[in-house]
């Protein structure tokens, strides 16, 4: 009897050729991109004392002997000194400022000031509304003026035949050197390390050397810092100064003794607090002085310029205020005759401490069309002394 094959199975393979692995795919390994070489530039500062004495000293006396005309031309001849001996990759600076339009806008800026002068020291009749429109003329045009003297410092500024430039707008100078003060002053200090933020990145963001803009890496929260750290200073010093002072004045009965009617006693204590008063001041100026350094310091190693090229700062802001207590203390003890000394020292001390890192070479920069710049802004900020932080 045959079996019958049952239909729910399935029929036998047939052998077939042996099965072959599919086929390896290599992938082929690309070499990583070679990392871009970084180009380290130092700069440095070859000015020496002696030298910059004699154009000093000369530029003085011309000045005093012409009753000021010559100081547009001592400008220049100050500034084409400290950036023709500041070298960077083997060339150095130029300022390339006329005489001519400094003094143009120092006339025009000069006539305002004396204006002013005049009405507030002789007080002529009507001298309250000739001083008052004046200084409602210089608080309103005063971001103006900080953008005029930006544009003409960075026109004049050149470096390998290439010129600065800088592309400030009038309301972004409002913003930051108006509105954010304003905010500073109404906040009572609390918004001034936003001030401070918004007026570096202003001046650094609209800068560009050639066709390359400058960019500001920075962040406001680092300006608190260095602002809380000069307040910690300032008060800090002065609990110091003023607690072992005060103590020493009750310990010894000269508080429960001051009376007005001049005995030693009360000399004694007149002297001690107009003493420490003056200690509480310099220790304000050491504060203030340890904020600048320490702002310009962070702002170098924040600027990045046309993605190729970085700044970085190695010198300490505690030097820098050491360098500028001492160099006041020798051009209070030499009447003013070091003062070409310090100004060497300060500027060589701050090259040394400055690098330039590239990644490309800076020949590689182009060119860009800068049309002429007035110097009313510039004359503004030296006749009125307007500070730019730097």
């Amino acid at each position: 009897m045959t079996e019958r094959p049952d239909a729910t199975s399935s029929p036998p393979i047939p052998p077939g050729p042996p099965a072959q692995e599919p086929p390896r795919v290599v992938a082929e390994v690309a070499d990583p991109p070679a990392a871009p070489t970084v180009t380290t530039h130092p700069l440095s500062f070859t000015g020496q004392a002696g030298e910059y004495f004699r154009i000093w000293i000369l530029n003085l006396a011309l000045t005093v002997v012409t009753l000021g005309l010559f100081l547009p031309w001592a400008r220049v001849r100050q500034r084409q000194y400290f950036y023709g001996h500041t070298w960077l990759d083997g060339q150095n600076f130029e300022y390339t400022a006329s005489p001519l339009a400094l003094l143009r806008g120092y006339l025009i800026v000069g006539a305002f000031f004396l204006t002013y002068t005049l009405a507030t020291n002789l007080q002529f009749q009507g001298w309250e509304i000739v001083a008052g429109v004046i200084g409602l003329l210089f608080v309103v045009l005063y971001p103006w003026l900080v953008m005029k003297s930006l544009r003409f410092l960075a026109v004049s500024t050149t470096h390998r035949g290439l010129r600065f430039r800088h592309h400030g707008r009038a309301g972004g100078a409002y913003t930051a050197y108006g509105l954010a003060n304003i905010a500073a002053g109404v906040s009572g200090g609390l918004a001034l390390p936003w001030a401070w933020f918004m007026q570096r990145r202003y001046q650094v963001e609209n800068t560009a050397y050639g066709s390359a803009r400058a960019k500001f890496r920075g962040d406001v929260g680092d300006f608190y810092v260095i602002g809380l750290t000069g307040l910690a200073v300032a008060i800090g010093g002065g609990l110091l100064l003023a607690v072992p002072v005060i103590g020493v004045l009750v310990g010894l009965g000269f508080l429960e003794n001051f009376n007005v009617d001049g005995d030693v006693t009360t000399a004694g204590v007149i002297a001690g607090i107009a003493a420490l008063y003056v200690a509480l001041l310099a220790l304000y100026g050491i504060a203030w002085q340890y904020v600048r350094a320490a702002t310009l310091r962070y702002v170098l190693n924040r600027i990045e310029v046309g993605g190729v090229v970085r700044t970085a700062a190695t010198f300490s802001p505690w030097r820098l205020v050491w360098i500028g207590v001492t160099n006041t203390v020798a051009q209070v003890l030499t009447l003013g005759l070091a003062t070409p000394w310090a100004a060497i020292r300060r500027t060589r001390y701050i090259a040394s401490g400055v690098q330039v890192r590239a990644i490309h070479s800076l020949d590689s920069f182009a060119a860009d069309v800068t049309p002429d710049e007035n110097a009313l802004g510039e004359a503004a900020t030296e006749l009125l002394d307007i500070n730019l932080g730097f």
